[in-house]
């Protein structure tokens, strides 16, 4: 199998330090000490790859778009092109897809958010081209269908599809996003393999959260530090606690004030105390509870905290299970398993965690 790899090396940089994306904020995100995530996904997706396939043969792009991933996992790639000296654009991605389109690959493979979905889409298309394209997710927001739920799994898809389908690409405006407007919008209809550890579009969850909410904040404690994610659910228990939260970001929350508002993950670590809590809702019908919109939830502040789930039942009724992908394997193996959901005041449900 001819594979194409092409990574966004800036893809999700901005998701840590606070900027909810790296669309036009790569130097704002680096000032604020923001390193690079998809290419370490990158190579993870591919040494798996190299070991449930070692025959492929990789037609990449130069550099960080793709060899030097490719390397690292022990493979002898075919390097089409090469990015310019400035910082990568959408444009070295679509020129990329077209090279994999010359070189006659079985499948485009990408690391990347929903931006690089929507370019990779977008080339094939204008190349009337049906080559399946396939997403290691990498983004601070990942809306798309066309996304395996981790560098791992997109590994596993690769080397053992048989049929293809058509997934929705989506995107949304990330100032929008930053204001707390979410309005996702269909970019492409994309060619994907047929797998089950592919992702679902994101769908929002319905239903009341007030009593679930209620029983949040009737629960603190004092001294205790709260980490409240993102979403329109812990945005219920941050008004039931008496704010109003940024809708999108995370905010601490100790004694009756907010001790940081849309932190980042170093102004999270630097606010936690002795004991700390954190609240975050599932994405609704994917069900990530970690590595979707809340990067700055990272493998470091996750550990020092304990975690409660909370989401609405009609949310529920749409997840059969819930996720994580945390950018730490042995984390995320730690949080495996059966876990209580705040459904309620009172009542909790129980959720597997995969």
């Amino acid at each position: 199998m001819r594979i194409g790899v092409v990574v966004n090396p800036i893809a999700g940089m901005g998701g840590r330090v606070g900027l909810k994306g790296t669309d036009g904020k790569v130097a704002e995100a680096r000032a604020r000490g923001a390193e690079p995530r998809a290419p370490e996904r990158a190579r993870r997706a591919l040494t798996e790859l190299r070991e449930r396939l070692p025959d492929a043969e990789l037609v990449v792009y130069g550099g960080e778009m793709g060899e030097d991933a490719a390397r690292d996992a022990g493979f002898d790639p075919d390097v089409v092109g090469a990015p310019g000296d400035a910082e990568t654009t959408a444009d070295d991605t679509r020129r990329a897809v077209s090279s994999f389109v010359d070189a006659g690959v079985d499948l485009v493979l990408f690391v990347g958010g929903d931006g690089t979905a929507a370019d990779v889409a977008e080339a094939l298309a204008e190349f009337e081209s049906r080559t399946p394209m396939l997403g290691v997710p990498a983004g601070v927001k990942v809306y798309s269908s066309v996304f395996a739920v981790s560098p791992e799994d997109a590994a596993g898809i690769v080397s053992s599809f048989e049929r293809t389908e058509r997934r929705e690409v989506m995107d949304i405006d990330e100032d929008d996003y930053r204001e707390g407007e979410v309005h996702p919008e269909l970019r492409a209809v994309a060619t994907v393999p047929v797998a089950d550890d592919l992702q679902s579009s994101k769908q929002l969850g319905g239903g009341t959260v007030e009593a679930l909410a209620e029983g949040v904040a009737a629960d603190v404690e004092s001294g205790v530090t709260y980490v409240l994610g993102p979403g329109s659910t812990v945005g219920a228990v941050k008004e039931a606690l008496g704010f109003e939260g940024s809708p999108i970001g995370v905010d601490v929350w100790r004694d009756g004030e907010v001790v940081v508002r849309d932190a980042s993950e170093a102004e999270i670590l630097d606010a936690l105390g002795d004991e700390n809590v954190i609240v975050v809702s599932p994405i609704g019908g994917q069900g990530f509870v970690f590595g979707r919109g809340n990067p700055q939830l990272s493998p470091a502040v996750i550990r020092r905290c304990s975690v409660e789930v909370v989401a609405s039942r009609s949310k529920l009724d749409d997840i059969s299970v819930l996720r994580v992908d945390t950018d730490d394997p042995e984390l995320d193996a730690e949080l495996g398993g059966w876990t209580k959901v705040r459904v309620g005041r009172f009542e909790r449900r129980m959720m597997k965690v995969v």
